[in-house]
């Protein structure tokens, strides 16, 4: 298990290369949502998305074969770019692997920092395509599935923890769980009273389902929200989650869309659907809370594109 000073050393680590992102309370959210709601606004990260501190964290603690064999990733969009653009900036020749459903902007953007980027027809094929990669020699920048990579995503908490006000319950989308493993170990031990809820969106279910199973299994992906589509959760972030975390709930990918056309016109932030399944979720946790919930929300990503979200609004009807 990840503990505190794991991600103070990973704060002190990445200080300099990352941002420390707002912590902000949000008037529009709170009228919407009739509680106290405060956000952390991790899509103003470098590369727009929390995946930056991970990246960051990992790549500096290479040593120089590790660097000289250049790295691999694997992703369904940001964790490609932020390894592509933190690589960039640290020398490191790096090799991005990602399904075709993946953002065509996180295509260009890791193309763009000088990555060679690997295309899959999805991502079982491409955690398939990294193995064999990593085989071959290069070394693995696991997006979640790596103790300094959790710490990294970790000092999200840390710095949650020290610039919110009240809080009660916090809200954080799961993928492969790096991000909510980190935040949850960085609150329990700074704030212990605060709830962490985990939020996933249909068809990307890989720790819910993995929570009903007793452990990590793999699942079938169909949700739009590629960002949060790993084939399964790994052992390491199921244990934080378990142990860690008070409940992990659904929700339409419908919703999700729907909760990032709020979130632009809410709380005036472009957050993409990993983001925006926080807000379907935060009305069910305050529902269940009560009137004394103030509610954090970790605003993920916004990496998606205007032409993105309009088709997505389109295809779900929403406007």
């Amino acid at each position: 298990m990840i503990g505190i000073s794991e991600i103070e050393t990973a704060a002190g680590r990445i200080a300099g290369h990352v941002v420390r992102t707002p912590t902000v309370p949000s008037p529009g959210l709170s009228e919407l949502l009739g509680v106290p709601v405060t956000a952390k606004l991790e899509l103003l990260q470098h590369t727009g998305s929390f995946k930056a501190r991970g990246a960051t964290a990992k790549l500096l603690s290479l040593g120089e074969a590790e660097r000289a064999a250049g790295v691999v990733a694997v992703s369904g969009g940001n964790h490609g770019i932020a390894v592509a653009v933190m690589a960039a900036a640290l020398d490191v020749k790096a090799t991005i692997v990602m399904p075709r459903s993946a953002p065509a902007r996180a295509v260009e953007i890791a193309e763009a920092s000088g990555a060679s980027v690997r295309l899959t027809d999805d991502m079982d094929g491409a955690f398939a395509l990294m193995t064999r990669l990593q085989q071959e020699g290069l070394t693995l920048v696991h997006p979640f599935d790596d103790p300094v990579v959790i710490a990294g995503q970790g000092t999200v908490g840390l710095e949650f923890a020290a610039d919110a006000g009240e809080l009660t319950d916090v809200l954080v989308s799961i993928g492969g769980g790096a991000l909510i493993s980190g935040v949850a170990a960085a609150l329990r031990a700074l704030r212990p009273g605060v709830r962490i809820w985990g939020v996933e969106t249909e068809g990307a279910q890989a720790m819910s389902e993995a929570l009903a199973a007793g452990g990590p299994l793999p699942v079938a992906l169909s949700s739009i929200v590629s960002t949060l589509s790993a084939p399964a959760v790994s052992q390491l972030t199921y244990d934080h989650v378990s142990a860690l975390v008070t409940e992990v709930l659904v929700v339409p990918d419908r919703e999700a869309v729907r909760g990032s056309l709020e979130l632009a016109e809410h709380a005036k932030v472009w957050a993409e659907p990993a983001a925006g399944c926080l807000l379907p979720a935060a009305r069910q946790v305050r529902e269940r809370v009560g009137d004394g919930a103030r509610l954090g929300l970790v605003v993920c990503g916004g990496n998606a594109t205007t032409g993105d979200m309009i088709a997505w609004s389109r295809r779900f009807g929403l406007r």
